[in-house]
């Protein structure tokens, strides 16, 4: 094929400093961070573009979500004294307007990759023909100094769904649905299928959830994962430790079948099936055995994750493309990363990590932040913790249901929390403020706390720590 390029008159050559590949949140951030360094960078665009996050991801599930919470605070008001009517729900109103508020999103992201100049810009699926050349659908042959893969993810179908893959739903497609079915089973309970199936059930949707996994929303907390699957699993059918066997179609929906852990088997039909079960890297085509790296049991590039750079070679990779941190924030600041390294290599910086930092946007909603719950390690350390139960301004809210778990080492420093409640958002980033400057119990009480605000609940379960690490005042 290379020599093909070579003497295809229609193959035109095109040299760079850097040539990226993708352009999602990590390759655009990318393009931008090589291009600042003065290096004159390439994006090569497949798909249809717009970003994973804005096109079928962060924005549309939020959207989804939004009109959820809508609906359900409308039916929620007798606890204040106010009498409300029936909720009608027009499913076919909130699928549009998800779509059209998503191609907003989406045409913003297109307006800033066209002040890209067209020359730097390339569509097609690029595949390695050596190290620092690719191959552009036989149309372009690319040589650069340095290579950045940002190819992003794919949504996954479990084994048991393939044969019936034309009738499943996935967040690639769900938002493209022109209403809301009647019936909904939800294959996988992370963070955006237990957003979604909250959203889907809070509008009507008779919603069944299952995961082979004893937890949701990837909370590792024993404590957390169990209240949060209490709280959230309470608006829908939540099927845990079941893995479903076999799919078939049944008129103009499907059957499903599924083993509990305990043996136990489960069966249904539904009007829709939706795929959450992960999303794994776009990498099958790329030529990789031609990059001359190392890929792992997987077919994953062995990379360095503070550098991004793929063991010696002028090749990085950021974003969902490497797994490592599939959030958005993450992608953008490894998209930055690999692109500065790519323009200024083989001299490569290797910034310090963030704190891990994951937030599940159900309600109530999710968080972990730093170090992640392990049992074993857990017995070192000091844990404050404080419910949501008795929290003041989460009572006036009649959300007063929840639990923060703060972790620290025994001098009172600040390692980590996990947390499940109303606005743990905004909470949740000020733990990760804590503990990537690495203060102490003693250091975060001492910083103002307005009175009342569900922050004060996070306060209290500091204040556990420090009561128990001689840090209170």
């Amino acid at each position: 094929m290379r020599d093909l390029a070579r003497r295809d008159p229609a193959c035109r050559d095109l040299a760079c400093d850097v040539v990226v590949i993708g352009a999602g949140s990590a390759g655009i951030a990318a393009h931008a961070a090589a291009a600042k360094a003065g290096a004159r960078t390439v994006l090569i665009e497949r798909g249809p573009g717009g970003t994973t996050c804005a096109r079928v991801g962060c924005m549309p599930s939020k959207l989804l979500i939004e009109a959820g919470r809508a609906a359900h605070d409308a039916r929620e008001t007798a606890p204040f004294g106010v009498a409300s009517g029936a909720v009608r729900v027009d499913g076919a109103a909130v699928m549009q307007r998800v779509r059209s508020l998503r191609d907003d999103f989406v045409a913003s992201v297109f307006e800033g990759l066209d002040r890209i100049p067209p020359e730097l810009r390339v569509s097609g699926t690029a595949r390695f023909a050596d190290p620092t050349t690719l191959l552009v659908d036989d149309h372009t042959r690319i040589t650069a100094g340095a290579v950045v893969i940002a190819t992003g993810s794919t949504p996954s179908l479990p084994p048991p769904l393939r044969p019936v893959a034309a009738q499943v739903l996935t967040t690639d497609t769900l938002f493209e649905i022109e209403t809301l079915p009647e019936t909904l089973a939800v294959l996988g309970a992370g963070p955006v299928g237990l957003e979604l199936a909250q959203g889907l059930a809070r509008l009507g949707v008779r919603v069944t959830l299952l995961d082979p996994a004893g937890a949701v929303g990837g909370a590792r907390d024993p404590k957390i994962a169990a209240c949060a699957a209490e709280l959230i699993g309470a608006e829908f059918d939540l099927c845990l430790g079941a893995t479903v066997e076999t799919a078939e179609s049944v008129g103009d929906g499907m059957r499903l079948t599924w083993r509990f852990e305990s043996g136990e088997q489960g069966s249904a039909t539904f009007a829709r099936v939706l795929a959450a079960a992960g999303r794994p890297p776009n990498l099958r085509d790329l030529g990789l055995d031609a990059a001359g790296i190392v890929l792992d049991e997987d077919g994953l590039p062995d990379f360095n994750p503070r550098t991004l750079q793929c063991g010696t070679a002028p090749i990085f990779i950021a974003g969902d493309a490497n797994q490592e941190h599939p959030v958005l924030h993450e992608a953008q600041r490894q998209g930055w990363i690999a692109g500065g390294n790519a323009a200024r290599f083989p001299q490569v910086e290797a910034p310090p990590p963030w704190p891990a930092f994951a937030l599940v946007f159900t309600d109530p909603q999710i968080a972990a932040i730093g170090r992640a719950f392990d049992a074993e390690a857990a017995r070192d350390w000091i844990i404050g913790e404080t419910s949501f139960a008795d929290q003041g301004r989460a009572r006036a809210m009649d959300r007063a249901a929840g639990l923060i778990r703060v972790y620290a080492e025994p001098d009172g420093r600040l390692t980590g929390a996990a947390m499940v409640g109303p606005g743990v958002e905004h909470l949740a980033h000020l733990m990760a403020v804590a503990v990537q400057q690495g203060w102490t119990a003693a250091t975060f009480l001492d910083r103002p706390f307005y009175h009342p605000t569900l922050e004060e609940g996070l306060q209290s379960a500091v204040r556990a720590v420090a009561e128990r690490t001689g840090g209170t005042r």
